[in-house]
């Protein structure tokens, strides 16, 4: 793998920390929020559902993850194994992918 391509994966890698980062500190005050007040998930549902800004927040969550995970991956992938070359960045890829799509069908499904 060339110097660009490996600058652009840890870019990539650090950018998702930080938005994850963000998220889950977001996600947990939420949860905690909603416990602290009782809230059933009949409740967070009706107040989630079709807000856009909770399906944008969601959003971006899943991207950040589906971006984050498989590149962590690949390099665990490449450290404990010794596994490099096409098949492991296709195999990442593929995980990428997939994390992106089931996320974004939950995100679709608090949001409708």
């Amino acid at each position: 793998m060339n110097t660009r391509t490996q600058v652009l994966l840890w870019t990539a890698q650090r950018a998702s920390a930080a938005v994850l980062a963000l998220c889950v500190l977001v996600h947990l005050v939420t949860i905690i929020y909603a416990v602290k007040n009782g809230l059933s998930a009949a409740e967070i549902l009706g107040r989630t559902r079709g807000n856009t800004g909770w399906a944008a927040f969601y959003a971006l969550f899943v991207a950040a993850v589906a971006v984050h995970a498989p590149i962590g991956l690949r390099t665990i992938l490449s450290e404990m194994l010794g596994w490099r070359g096409a098949a492991l960045d296709l195999l990442v890829l593929a995980l990428g992918i997939a994390l992106a799509l089931w996320g974004w069908r939950a995100v679709w499904g608090l949001f409708v």
